[in-house]
């Protein structure tokens, strides 16, 4: 037993030190932008699975045809991911466009106030630890480079995030997940010769089995635990459908005895 943890000890250092090369380093830092998209997608899948299963289940509630739960379904489908998708590009844009604003603040301080900048450099970098020689080095190198110099006061004085996502790809991945999660659900009515019982049973089987997969790739992504981070999915995933499904279901009771 003892054998076995240190061979995987030895395993994960030697994983770690790999991954902490030089090359790998440089690589890692590169990619990590991309995921800033992940974030949008797994919003998108989530949503999409969600609004469309409570479109299925209040459908089935209602006593509709499969036909006319197929139509309800997609004509959702289309428009909450396109809505979804223009707000996430409306948000997206919008923080870029205050980070741009900032920048225009800065630069303008740095031409007019070039001094008080660098005392503000000089206290930021002061307060993390740095002193004497080594501090001024920092403030010189940083205040030589007009970019870097603005992309610090970005950074370390207003927190803001200096490249941040592109809209159109953060729109385009939260509405190519939200219809492709979001299909799911409807999958089982577009099968032929199921009673609506036997497809609606299908389609929560296929929308909690969605919910576990887009945690599952979550968590591989972010090389986490696939299973913890699917569970964790799976059941806010399958609590907010579980919710639209009862609110649905009194909705229609109310109104189908008034």
């Amino acid at each position: 037993m003892a054998e076995n943890r240190s061979e995987r000890g030895a395993g994960r250092r030697e994983r770690l030190e790999a991954e902490h090369q030089p090359e790998a380093v440089r690589r890692r830092l590169l990619e990590r932008r991309g995921q800033g998209y992940l974030g949008d997608a797994i919003l998108g899948g989530i949503d999409g699975c969600v609004t469309t299963f409570a479109v299925v289940a209040g459908a089935v509630g209602a006593g509709f045809s499969g036909l006319v739960i197929v139509v309800l379904g997609f004509a959702n489908l289309l428009a909450d991911g396109f809505s979804m998708a223009i707000s996430n590009y409306q948000g997206t844009k919008s923080q870029l466009e205050r980070v741009e604003e900032a920048r225009l603040s800065e630069e303008r301080q740095i031409e007019e106030i070039p001094s008080g900048e660098r005392e503000e450099v000089r206290q930021i970098f002061a307060a993390k630890g740095f002193s004497g020689e080594t501090l001024e080095r920092i403030v010189e190198v940083i205040t030589n480079d007009h970019r870097l110099w603005v992309d610090t006061m970005l950074a370390e004085e207003l927190g803001l995030e200096v490249e941040g996502p592109n809209p159109y790809r953060a729109a385009i991945a939260t509405f190519v997940a939200f219809l492709v999660v979001g299909i799911i659900p409807l999958v089982p009515f577009l099968l032929p010769d199921l009673l609506t019982s036997i497809r609606f049973l299908a389609s929560a089987v296929a929308t909690a089995v969605a919910f576990f997969g887009v945690g599952a790739a979550k968590g591989l992504i972010l090389s986490r635990s696939a299973l913890r981070s699917g569970l964790g999915t799976l059941l806010t995933g399958g609590t907010a459908a579980a919710i639209a499904f009862v609110v649905g279901a009194l909705l229609q009771e109310a109104f189908g005895t008034a």
